[in-house]
Order: structure tokens, then C-alpha cells, then sequence
């Protein structure tokens, strides 16, 4: 047995030789759920790798298996692990680990990661938008997209939206895609408003905010967002969506 393990000991090592790995963007998440953090792990070497585990090296050694990569090829994995405060975190240190053929011992590899991760407020409290002192008194103007509305231009097209406005014309014609706008007149633009909340922790009322904001953007409500320190126009749409809940996540309570 003894000699059984002395001669795996080289084989484990080895297993790891040419395996590197390159984190890509894990896109942002609320409190309380996972992050996804895609991975792609690279063998440069000539041979097949095996039984190669991803693991993250914090206190709750979240890892992910490969069973097998072919040589001078790489493979794709997710690692998920909990969000558990909102603000922007580092990914940190990622190890590469291997106790192929037998078991008898484990080889690892450590990177470190610059890659950071945001995370949102766990949305939480009432839904009702807020109805009192917080919407304009004049009509407010939106750029955005919509149906029976004054055309009034094209953008970019933003991967990931609706092809439903897409100008397929323009397209035909050979030019990139881009997306109509519509000017819609909404009347009553809502002000989520962090100094109207009546909650002593400032947690709270981060979450209750980001609710508000999750929710306008579901019913098309163009809504800006007032913290401390920051005012964000009225919008709608992912940008301004993310924008808003964003500024939530790094909010620090110095502000106050």
C-alpha cells in the first residue's frame, strides 16, 4: 500500500500541469440569493485532465467538479455561492485542486481574482408605491420605447432587450442593429424617496427602496431615486433599473 501511494504521488501532481483558469463577469444579484460565477477552466497540456475541482477559498469552501478535460481544450462551470450583504465584493482566491488517480493525496493550484461582484439590497417591505409628496407635479417626457407613441429616433440595440422595436429595415439594408424610440407623456413620475421612510434602520429602508424600484419597473412606473448625497433622474428601463438599484448596493450609512 505504501508503495501504491508513493507512485500516485507524482501522477496527482502532474495532473494539475498546463490547467489554468480565467473568471469571467458574474452579473449582479440581490441579498439572500446566489452568485453565479462562470468560470473557464483552460488545459494547455497534451494529455486529458481529471477530477479537477473549482473550489473558492472562504469560509464556506463553495466548489464546483470537472470530471474530465481533453487535452489543449477548456470547459465552462458555474460556481454558486450565497450573497450575503448587498455592496461590491471581491471574488478573491480560487483554488485548483486535484486528488486524482486514487485519492491517497490532493494537489492544488491558487489564483487570485481582481474580479468584483455587486450585490443588491434584499428587497423587502410594502409594494404600494408611494403616492404622497413624491410624484412631479408637471408631466415628465420619456425616452423610451413603446407602442401608438411619437416615434422619436432609433438607438443602439442593447443585447439581452425585447426585438420587438428592432428596425428590421434598416437591418435589411445592411446597417447594425438598432432599436425605435418612442416620446411617451406620463404624467405623475414617481420620487422614491429615502429621507420619507419612516424606519429607523437603514437596511431597511435600502430594502424597501429596492422593492419600489423592482416594482415601478414591473408596472412601467418612471420613478428616480433620492439618497443622501445622490439624486437620480425619473427613467425606465434595464439601465435605469440597474443604475438605481446600484447606487442601493453601495450606499454607505456615513452618508446619513
Amino acid at each position: 500500500l505504501a508503495s501504491v501511494f508513493l507512485v500516485s504521488i507524482p501522477h496527482t501532481l502532474i495532473n494539475l500541469v498546463g490547467v489554468t483558469l480565467r473568471v469571467e463577469s458574474a452579473k449582479p444579484t440581490f441579498a439572500g440569493d446566489d452568485v453565479c460565477l462562470p468560470v473557464e477552466i483552460m488545459n494547455s497540456s497534451r494529455a486529458t485532465r481529471y477530477g479537477i475541482e473549482l473550489v473558492l477559498a472562504d469560509s464556506y469552501k463553495r466548489r464546483e467538479r470537472l470530471d474530465c478535460i481533453p487535452r489543449e481544450s477548456a470547459a465552462r462551470l458555474t460556481l454558486r455561492f450565497s450573497a450575503h450583504r448587498r455592496g461590491e465584493h471581491k471574488i478573491g482566491t480560487l483554488d485548483l485542486t486535484s486528488c486524482y488517480p486514487l485519492g491517497f493525496v490532493r494537489a492544488s493550484k491558487r489564483f487570485v481574482s481582481n474580479q468584483s461582484y455587486v450585490v443588491y439590497p434584499r428587497p423587502a417591505g410594502n409594494p404600494q408605491l408611494p403616492t404622497n409628496g413624491s410624484r412631479f407635479a408637471d408631466n415628465w417626457v420619456q425616452q423610451g420605447i413603446g407602442h401608438g407613441d411619437d416615434f422619436a429616433g432609433v438607438r443602439a440595440y442593447v443585447p439581452g432587450e425585447s426585438q420587438r422595436n428592432i428596425d428590421w429595415k434598416a437591418v435589411a439594408r445592411g446597417q447594425p442593429l438598432m432599436t425605435k424610440q418612442f416620446a411617451a407623456e406620463t404624467k405623475g413620475a414617481v420620487y422614491l424617496d429615502f429621507f420619507e421612510l419612516r424606519l429607523a434602520d437603514v437596511e431597511e429602508r435600502l430594502s424597501q427602496l429596492t422593492l419600489w424600484v423592482i416594482e415601478a419597473e414591473r408596472i412601467r412606473q418612471p420613478y428616480g431615486l433620492r439618497l443622501p448625497g445622490t439624486e437620480i433622474s425619473p427613467g425606465l428601463g434595464q439601465m435605469h433599473f440597474h443604475y438605481c438599484l446600484r447606487a442601493l448596493s453601495l450606499f454607505r450609512p456615513a452618508d446619513v
